[in-house]
């Protein structure tokens, strides 16, 4: 699924900058605010996805 690949590749790419945070940088922790509402939104997709696939599955099954 497409939308779950995105958000590991996101996830991933925060790493580095949360240690930075962790170590006192402030200009990677508002990087890592960032990324992390971006993330929220990618983990909606994901979650639209899967009702979709689920509705679809549904909808199958009754024809």
């Amino acid at each position: 699924m497409l939308e779950y690949e995105n958000l590991k590749k996101m996830v991933e790419a925060t790493a580095e900058d949360v240690a930075k945070a962790e170590g006192g940088n402030k200009a990677a922790g508002t990087r890592v605010r960032k990324a992390m509402q971006d993330i929220k939104n990618a983990a909606q997709a994901v979650r639209k996805k899967i009702l979709e696939v689920r509705s679809a599955e549904g909808e199958e099954g009754a024809a």
